[in-house]
């Protein structure tokens, strides 16, 4: 790793968390310039919280008001002023089930990251291992993009292709899958704590400018 200035990151999270967790396994190994500020979840009882408290990170629940799929307005601001309260750089969604909206976006606005089960923009949205099971295709994967208004549209970070087994069923193809995204999740973290994450339309790249030059 680079001497580079730690990336404050606030996760959000829903359930398990164990992409939480290879964040947190690879930041307190030292295997990336990132430390996990807080982590928040709509759950009460989320392991993902536990997870946190584990390796000594504030962990907070918000309520996320009456709606199923989305957080109450006053909810979202409460969620804003968790992580600014926190410093961080930038938020990365962990599993987390809440639709986020316009003042959430635009307050964070190319400052949010998301993992998907799917080699984007195949099979955006919920079962995305499912999905592609059921298609037939013979290989999927994992997406890091940055998060923007539409459902898994933001430009791609990073992606690991993972193939379709003959064997497989759902849940084989989905923890391969995972393993996948416990890899390139704490990867992207990495480039964007370097700096090295810069976007053009929808297009990402991954190195400076004079290293792509320099590599051309």
């Amino acid at each position: 790793m680079r001497n580079v200035k730690k990336l404050r990151v606030g996760i959000l999270a829903s359930g398990k968390g164990s992409n939480l967790q290879a964040i947190l396994d690879a930041s307190l190994a030292g295997e990336i310039d990132v430390e996990v500020a807080v982590v928040i979840s709509d759950v009460e009882d989320a392991h993902a919280l536990e997870r946190a408290r584990n390796a000594g990170v504030p962990a907070l629940h918000i309520h996320p008001g009456r709606f199923r799929t989305k957080l109450e307005p006053s909810a979202e601001a409460a969620y804003v002023h968790a992580l600014e309260k926190h410093g961080v750089d930038i938020v990365a969604l962990a599993g987390f089930m809440r639709i986020l909206h316009d003042d959430f976006l635009t307050h964070f606005a190319g400052r949010i990251v998301n993992v998907h089960p799917a080699l984007l923009p195949a099979f955006p949205g919920l079962d995305a291992q499912g999905q592609a099971f059921e298609y037939g295709v013979k290989w999927t994967g994992a997406t890091v993009h940055f998060v923007d208004a539409g459902v898994d549209t933001g430009p791609i970070i990073l992606q690991a292709a993972v193939p379709v087994e003959p064997g497989d069923t759902r849940d084989t193809l989905a923890a391969r899958i995972l393993e996948q995204e416990h890899r390139i999740y704490p990867r992207a973290l990495q480039y964007i704590a370097e700096g090295k994450v810069r976007v053009e339309g929808r297009r990402t790249f991954t190195a400076s400018p004079a290293e792509e030059g320099a590599a051309s």
